[in-house]
């Protein structure tokens, strides 16, 4: 490259940047007359940033039992209503059906696969007495709904193509199990690295290993590291060049590919993901955000094994690195707002015993301290929570011969089985769904346990379907029941609400 487009491409960023942080200037003058907060929720696959999003508006809207919340449960929040984005190139997180879909048809909404928005304006009362003689508060809450795949994007740009490939390609060949279609396609065209470019070789490579990393992802292998993220989140950017590439066995060549060959527009394809995938959420959405929770599926990674659970853990400390990157980072000159409370949530805790919440949270907190210690993090207020953003079971007791066993009692999802049993959707079971150990240690081992009886050697659960809303003697239908959803609202929002 020569000096003058070196140096016009220096400027062109600078500029770029600099538009950044005008944007969050003006954001800021707005937060002058009422005060904003943009909360970005996200997670991995599976971990229900849809319901934790739809069950948050809701009790907030219908005025649901809060009590950790200490607005509502001092009796402060005056009430909470949906207003338009501030962001009209966003779609706009489509509260009302997710609604409908969790109370009415009592099935849990399907994910969402692109970035999405939705503002709810909160009117309260001030805890403090002059405050209170001042007027009323309100408050906007911006919701930003994204996949936490994204976040790990972050990491391809500190990769050059050959980095990238040598990452991916060291992970495929840890699961010849998962990976044997691509490594296979992959070493068809080994030798044609360098051959004219042919679009159809392209699309080869670039389905199998998409495929690879949907296997991965499968809840039977719960696989968490898997970048690109966009290949198994495609949107509107389905089938563009730009997702149109794979990672390739460049051994120690060093020589610099010819114009045109296979390997040459492979490489100029992933450099136009990081930049016109990668680069822009960063800047756009990422960059703008006040606090954060992510929510971890923790129990499927459970179910699937040590590999997924360690996997898990690489991915939650390069999300960690997202949130406080270091000054050298391309990042860090793009976050004049900055990220001051991080949520991390372990879901689905509607489908443990009330004894193994505690647990449950105890390796969230273990997962993400080590995250913490792996990324070099600080900054931030950083907890772990356990919760379910609906609850959808009840504790029970079950009597059977003189004995008493607790239970899960809940209305399974059409199809689930257990052993030779069925559901179909309709009834009440009683379940019981196992026991996380007390030494969470064991959950990282792969110990043996053929001479355990079946029901000792895993975490077993089945899907239930949404509780069927209850209703006050007068008629009034209550709001979605949760497990904790409060404590979560209170460390993100409580001392907005002050």
């Amino acid at each position: 490259m020569s000096p003058l487009n070196s140096l016009f491409k220096n400027a062109k960023l600078a500029l770029n940047d600099a538009q950044t942080a005008l944007d969050n200037l003006t954001d800021s003058a707005i937060d002058l007359t009422v005060p904003t907060v943009r909360l970005g929720v996200t997670g991995l696959a599976r971990s229900g940033k849809t319901v934790f999003i739809s069950a948050l508006v809701h009790n907030l809207i219908a005025g649901g039992r809060l009590p950790l919340l200490d607005a509502a449960g001092t009796g402060r929040l005056a009430r909470a209503y949906l207003q338009p984005q501030p962001d009209d190139d966003v779609p706009r997180f489509n509260y009302e059906q997710h609604v409908e879909t969790l109370t009415k048809d009592r099935l849990w909404p399907e994910s969402t696969h692109q970035i999405s928005e939705l503002r709810l304006t909160i009117e309260y009362e001030s805890a403090t007495f002059l405050n209170r003689r001042l007027g009323g508060g309100k408050l906007h809450l911006d919701i930003v709904d994204y996949p936490g795949e994204w976040l790990l994007d972050l990491a391809l740009l500190r990769q050059d193509f050959r980095r990238f490939s040598e990452e991916a390609l060291r992970r495929a060949k840890a699961r010849p199990d998962l990976s044997e279609e691509f490594l296979e396609t992959l070493a068809r065209y080994q030798d044609k690295l360098h051959d004219e470019f042919s679009e159809e070789v392209a699309k080869e490579l670039a389905s199998t290993f998409t495929t690879y990393l949907s296997r991965c992802r499968d809840d039977e292998n719960a696989l968490s590291m898997l970048p690109p993220g966009r290949f198994l989140m495609p949107g509107d950017m389905k089938e563009t060049p730009a997702l149109t590439f794979a990672p390739l066995d460049l051994g120690n060549t060093q020589v610099k590919p010819k114009a045109g060959t296979l390997l040459a527009i492979m490489e100029r394809r992933y450099e136009a993901y990081r930049k016109h995938v990668v680069r822009p959420f960063f800047k756009n959405h990422f960059a703008r955000l006040d606090r954060q929770i992510v929510l971890v599926d923790a129990l499927t990674a459970i179910n699937a094994g040590p590999e997924a659970l360690d996997d898990l853990s690489r991915a939650l400390t390069e999300i960690m690195g997202a949130f406080r990157p270091g000054k050298s980072s391309w990042l860090f000159s793009i976050l004049s707002r900055k990220i001051d409370r991080i949520l991390f949530a372990a879901t689905k805790a509607d489908h443990l015993r009330r004894e193994d919440h505690d647990h449950l949270e105890m390796l969230l907190k273990q997962l993400v301290e080590k995250a913490i210690n792996r990324a070099e993090f600080s900054g931030a207020s950083v907890k772990t929570l356990a919760l379910a953003s609906v609850r959808a079971t009840r504790q029970a007791t079950v009597h059977h011969d003189g004995v008493e066993t607790p239970a899960l009692l809940g209305t399974p999802m059409p199809n689930e089985t257990i052993g030779t049993m069925k559901f179909d959707g309709d009834e009440e079971a009683a379940i019981f769904p196992g026991d996380l150990p007390d030494d969470l240690s064991d959950l990282f081992t792969a110990e043996q346990d053929q001479d355990k009886p079946e029901d000792q050697t895993a975490l077993k659960y089945v899907r239930f379907r949404p509780p069927k809303l209850e209703r006050t003697a007068e008629g009034l239908t209550l709001s979605l029941p949760h497990i904790r959803l409060d404590s979560a609202m209170e460390f993100l929002l409580g001392d907005k609400l002050a």
